[in-house]
């Protein structure tokens, strides 16, 4: 319980951080205009966790191609919920938003069973992929 609680709050920790426009404070009382709002911060903050959990594959990935051991126990430890790079107040360019991305390759080539051999079962289905 507490180790779901706390993916919650860092979750909640950097949505906020990502969202940080008005300091949090909902400026409308439309509840149109909120839900859009917190649609839009739940969208950029989904974003943002996407590009980090890209640029950790590649780093691997690279890691991998360079002869580099990759032990699963220290990739489980790694979080998505990267900052440190986002530059909030910086110049942003935006004339490349007509260029089309590379494919996505999702595999890692990094053996996980060892740690799905010690995870205890799920109650009731949760913790499974939908």
């Amino acid at each position: 319980m507490t180790a779901a609680t706390n993916k919650v709050e860092s979750f909640n920790r950097f949505s906020q951080r990502v969202g940080f426009g008005n300091q949090g404070v909902l400026g409308d009382n439309d509840p149109i205009e909120q839900e859009k709002a917190m649609k839009f911060n739940a969208l950029l903050t989904n974003a943002v966790i996407f590009h980090n959990a890209l640029d950790i594959a590649e780093i691997v990935r690279q890691l991998l191609e360079e002869d580099w051991e990759i032990d699963p126990e220290d990739l489980a430890h790694i979080s998505p919920y990267l900052t440190e790079h986002i530059r909030r107040f910086g110049e942003y360019s935006t004339h490349e938003l007509g260029l089309q991305p590379e494919a996505y390759d999702p595999h890692l080539d990094v053996d996980f069973s060892p740690l799905r051999d010690d995870d205890p079962p799920a109650p009731d289905g949760y913790g499974q992929a939908a």
